[in-house]
């Protein structure tokens, strides 16, 4: 259960800022590691402070937005202390039948994809941890609201592949 918490947490803090943004990448520390490390932490933590499985996600540093998505996972590792790792995104999705009209020029497929009726824009976030954990979010743009948003194990797989990957 405090996966679903923790997943529907960082979603909830990207999307406090708005759509439109860039994604953004957590690590997810110990809590009770980084009460000892600053014990003034642990009023603003609350109970969290003294549980011993609470992860407390720390946002890192913007990605290098001029790489692909894929390369900056490929080349990120977390230290040992790091339990585990959170990512946000957003992307824009079609329906599967809308895939065979798309042009495969790059500047078209862009302008297709935005063009078309049908495309969603959504937020995922995925969570997951080295002990093998994993939970997923999605927000829909069509469904902003906080009682809309998915949250499932399998929801974005190949993400959490990719992401259960930096901490190897």
């Amino acid at each position: 259960m405090r996966f679903v918490e923790l997943v529907r947490e960082v979603e909830r803090h990207v999307a406090d800022l708005g759509w439109d943004q860039n994604p953004r990448l957590f690590a997810l520390a110990r809590t009770v590691e980084l009460v000892a490390l600053e014990p003034a932490l642990a009023p603003a933590l609350g109970t969290a402070a003294e549980d011993p499985h609470a992860l407390t996600p720390v946002e890192q540093e913007q990605l290098d937005h001029g790489r692909p998505l894929d390369e900056v996972l490929a080349t990120t590792m977390w230290p040992d202390e790091v339990a585990g790792a959170a990512l946000v995104l957003e992307r824009v999705m079609l329906p599967p039948e809308a895939e065979t009209d798309l042009p495969d020029d790059a500047e078209d497929l862009e302008a297709a994809v935005n063009a078309h009726p049908d495309r969603q824009d959504v937020r995922m976030a995925v969570l997951v941890t080295r002990e093998g954990d994993r939970m997923c979010a999605i927000r829909l743009r069509s469904h902003d609201e906080d009682a809309a948003v998915l949250v499932g194990e399998h929801l974005v797989p190949r993400l959490t592949d990719a992401l259960a990957a930096t901490l190897r």
